[in-house]
């Protein structure tokens, strides 16, 4: 049995000899960096006992609009207790996985910086003041600077573990701990936002609020035809860098209900759109290629928007030749079955996903490639996922995507017709009333 060194101590473990271990510790000799360092469980064992208590983008935007000093030391402390909880929980997750896959030079350099913050954070005293609140939010600031290179780390570590646990319990955990970390990076950075407006020189604590397009990190009326339009401008720039500028790209059309608009954090809308466009332009693209009519118009992409009293519902549709056979069963997946050491290859091109919208990471392509009206006020994870070329595969788009999706309480399905096209949709809340979609406490079994 392999036991977790958060109970038993690194030496104190018992291997025996069932069918496959061989083979596990063959992996773990390969991928194996140096164990993380014993610690004593019993303040984890405090924290993880703690319930994470979930927000909504409706308490969000409330809560930022009428922004005072009590209301920000306010956020200040819900922060302050509410990361090392979430964070606990994960890192009790990570402490049931089998002492093979932990030792993953990724998934340890993972479990290192999550504790490390934890250690951090939870020492933090209660915020009282707003010269509190600034030191708090420089140890916020590089702790997100410090994470940017969890989710490329992470998805190396399950591709090469792939074979040291079931597939559904890896994509099982990959799934808990990615949902946990778009939640610490969404109260944390908001938290980030409202300081910054509190003290930007226009903010007047005591005036009345006014009509404003964000509040911290929520954008109050997003409009999926500006946001389709504006990434797909990106999108088509950056294939046209990737497959070059003589290459005919398939047209974006949109239509429905165009006006819809609803309250949703703009870098997750803009990763999503990214992902599922970026999907249907290097289909249709390849598609036009292997049948010999790279000089004809490809087919359009059709994008629908329908609004529904509670749902916004964004359909993109292609005729691409729909997903192949060999990989619809891994679609949704993080361990990429056939094709993995593919992947795991191009992973290592982003190091970290760090940078804002205008600047590319991966490759050489034209300035001016990547711009956007709502710039955010931070640099964000996703932006080097989301302006790498369409052509370097990561195999963790759509499952990404799927995450940002269920988030906040939305969905994103996907119907292939094979030899024809796909069909995805995303399904939006529209009155940014449901809560955050968190695994409340640690869920993973021991494996």
């Amino acid at each position: 049995m392999l036991r977790s060194w958060s109970h038993y101590g690194a030496r104190t473990f018992r291997l025996t000899g069932r069918p496959g271990f061989r083979a596990a510790i063959h992996a773990q000799t390969i991928h194996q960096g140096s164990a993380p360092p014993w610690r004593p469980a019993s303040t984890l064992d405090e924290w993880v006992a703690r319930e994470a208590r979930p927000i909504s983008l409706r308490q969000l935007m409330v809560f930022g609009r009428s922004l005072t000093e009590n209301r920000l030391i306010s956020s200040a402390n819900y922060v302050r207790t509410e990361l090392p909880t979430r964070l606990a929980h994960r890192i009790r997750d990570m402490q049931t996985l089998p002492y093979v896959v932990v030792t993953n030079p990724h998934i340890s350099q993972v479990y290192e910086l999550y504790y490390k913050a934890f250690e951090t954070l939870r020492r933090v005293r209660e915020i009282q003041s707003l010269e509190d609140n600034e030191r708090f939010c420089k140890k916020i600031s590089q702790t997100l600077q410090e994470h940017l290179t969890v989710i490329p780390k992470l998805a190396m570590g399950v591709l090469e573990c792939r074979d040291l646990m079931k597939p559904e319990d890896m994509d099982k955990f990959m799934n808990t701990i990615l949902r946990s970390r778009i939640s610490r990076r969404v109260i944390a950075e908001q938290h980030l936002a409202l300081t910054e407006t509190f003290n930007s020189p226009w903010h007047f604590p005591d005036a009345k609020p006014l009509e404003a397009e964000f509040v911290g990190e929520v954008f109050l009326k997003c409009n999926a035809k500006e946001v389709v339009e504006r990434i797909g401008k990106e999108v088509q720039a950056l294939a046209a860098a990737a497959y070059g500028a003589s290459t005919i790209l398939p047209e974006i059309k949109l239509e429905g209900h165009l006006d819809a608009t609803f309250p949703y954090i703009l870098s997750h809308l803009e990763y999503i759109i990214g992902e599922l466009l970026r999907n249907s332009i290097q289909a249709i693209v390849e598609k036009q290629a292997r049948e010999g009519k790279a000089e004809s118009k490809p087919p359009p992409i059709e994008v629908t928007v329908c609004e529904a009293p509670q749902h916004v519902i964004i359909r993109v549709s292609d005729q691409g030749g729909g997903v192949p056979r060999d990989i619809l069963p891994y679609l949704w997946a993080f361990s990429k079955g056939p094709r993995s050491h593919q992947r795991l290859e191009n992973l290592h091109q982003v190091p970290k996903m760090a940078a804002t919208l205008q600047e590319v990471r991966v490759g050489e392509f034209p300035k001016g490639v990547i711009t956007t009206p709502h710039s955010p006020l931070h640099d964000n994870s996703l932006s080097s996922l989301s302006s790498r070329p369409p052509n370097l595969r990561l195999g963790m788009g759509l499952p990404l995507s799927r995450v940002y999706a269920e988030y906040w309480a939305g969905g994103l399905e996907l119907h292939s017709l094979e030899g024809y096209g796909v069909d995805a949709f995303l399904q939006i809340s529209k009155l940014g009333n449901k809560n955050e979609q968190l695994t409340m406490r640690a869920s993973i079994d021991a494996v």
